[in-house]
């Protein structure tokens, strides 16, 4: 095999580059929040309802109704629904603060010092919450709306947002996330690999290989990340690449399996169907 390339950061798309910072909203968890991801883009969810959990950088995090999350350019993650989840998501680049962190150089502390100095999840228990998600409603309604001046109002409420979360969510005894520090870009490395290699017959010796680990440290170590065992998640890609093919093409059943990795068609429709809820043949066929 050739030698793995770093996994690619997902590009986040703006809809005004000279103001590189949108919000959307996300009813249960979409594919692309599913998959295991990283940006270069900052990112702030607000929990508007129902319940879930984040995998990021190894650390599970349950949130429900209410709560914030914030996510760090790079940071390993993956969402997952509990119940009844509607996610309203924020993603910027730091850039449209330049002018700000010229005065105030410690306002990207806490994405600077996630997962060590400040948590990635705001309770709805801590004092300053209630005003941090206002902010964010705000921001949202600001960014909706496009009335005149929208753009300036939105970025001044996310300074006002970043100032107080620096101000009151340091956490009293900082943290090191090993898993982090070591090993997240060994993991980058074989999940590109994977995502791009599909169709190859991986064995769990051969992907630890390429982490130059040994096969019980490797499969301690993603399931750790990712939540599942690494051949799982090997399945989990497969098949959500080929919910793609069926949504875009008109390539036959048998081919769609053989492109994605499974040489056994009875066997891809019954994951397929166990991930899903219908056959191959029922998705496709639905309006």
């Amino acid at each position: 095999m050739d030698k793995p390339q770093m996994i690619s950061r997902d590009n986040i798309s703006f809809e005004q580059p000279s103001f590189p910072l949108v919000i959307s909203s996300s009813v249960g968890v979409n594919p692309g929040f599913e998959r295991l991801h990283w940006h270069d883009a900052l990112e702030v969810n607000h929990i508007r309802q129902g319940s879930g959990f984040y995998l990021i950088n190894g650390h599970k995090l349950e949130f429900q109704e209410g709560d914030l999350i914030l996510i760090n350019s790079d940071d390993l993650h993956r969402a997952f629904e509990s119940e009844n989840l509607v996610m309203d998501i924020l993603m910027f680049d730091p850039s449209i603060l330049a002018v700000d962190l010229r005065y105030d150089p410690e306002l990207m502390r806490p994405f600077r010092e996630m997962g060590e100095s400040f948590s990635n999840l705001v309770s709805r228990e801590h004092g300053v919450h209630e005003e941090l998600r206002k902010l964010f409603v705000r921001m949202m309604k600001e960014f909706e709306a496009k009335q005149d001046s929208y753009l300036s109002i939105i970025r001044s409420d996310l300074v006002r947002f970043l100032a107080l979360t620096n101000r009151h969510l340091m956490l009293p005894n900082p943290t090191h996330n090993l898993l982090k520090q070591r090993n997240m870009h060994v993991l980058k490395e074989v999940i590109h690999t994977m995502e791009t290699s599909l169709a190859y017959p991986w064995t769990l010796q051969e992907l630890a290989d390429l982490a130059h680990l040994s096969p019980s440290r490797f499969s301690t170590l993603f399931t750790q990340a990712v939540g599942t065992s690494p051949l799982n998640y090997l399945i989990q890609l497969r098949l959500t690449a080929a919910i793609h093919l069926l949504d875009k093409s008109n390539d036959k059943i048998i081919m769609i399996a053989d492109q994605c990795g499974f040489r056994n068609l009875s066997n891809f429709n019954r994951l397929f169907k166990q991930y899903v809820g219908v056959s191959p043949s029922e998705y496709r066929m639905k309006d």
